[in-house]
């Protein structure tokens, strides 16, 4: 609880001013604030077996803290066995106190854990937004590795309210992600 606490406090006495220095806004309600975190996971195989999406929904529960849903396929794709509402994904969409605690988590413990880890890339999607990829979830220490059936990656969406990419970039640095090239050439 004291973690959630300190980055929610981080980012009102360390972070709002200094994106408000950096970007010469004239108010604190124009610096950009962390939105939401959508955790997201595409399961192909589960066209075959309907058991990858139950184990699926349980690990990304444990690891977001949060309850996990199926995705739903929205058409017909017969090359890939495909029928409309079948479930071939799960996701989860964290949002003030469990995201918080999730980034927490995602940047103090489990990117360390990546083997020869260097940093992530800084391609943000042009409004300011950011998507990692996971290769494997294991990365995460609530995750018991003797009980994985099969190792599966995952993407971690940072949806912020940042107008530009340089905005959105200095947000998520503030927040401690660790990004390659901290020196961005926008």
């Amino acid at each position: 609880m004291s973690n959630l606490i300190s980055l929610k406090s981080d980012y009102k006495e360390r972070i709002v001013p200094a994106l408000q220095k950096e970007f010469s806004y004239t108010s604190v309600m124009q610096v950009p604030v962390l939105e939401k975190i959508v955790v997201n996971q595409g399961i192909g195989k589960a066209t075959q077996d309907k058991k990858l999406i139950d184990t699926a929904i349980e690990e990304l529960t444990l690891i977001t803290g949060q309850k996990a849903v199926a995705t739903h396929s929205r058409k017909d794709i017969s090359n890939f066995k495909l029928r409309r509402k079948m479930p071939i994904g799960v996701m989860v969409t964290l949002r003030h106190q469990k995201m918080y605690e999730f980034l927490e988590r995602l940047v103090r413990v489990a990117l360390p854990r990546i083997r020869d880890f260097r940093g992530i890339e800084s391609k943000l999607d042009g409004r300011g937004n950011y998507t990692l990829g996971i290769q494997e979830q294991i990365i995460f220490p609530e995750i018991n590795i003797d009980n994985i059936s099969k190792i599966l990656g995952m993407n971690i969406t940072f949806v912020t309210s940042a107008k530009t990419d340089e905005e959105g970039y200095a947000l998520l640095r503030e927040f401690g992600l660790p990004f390659k090239n901290i020196k961005r050439n926008a």
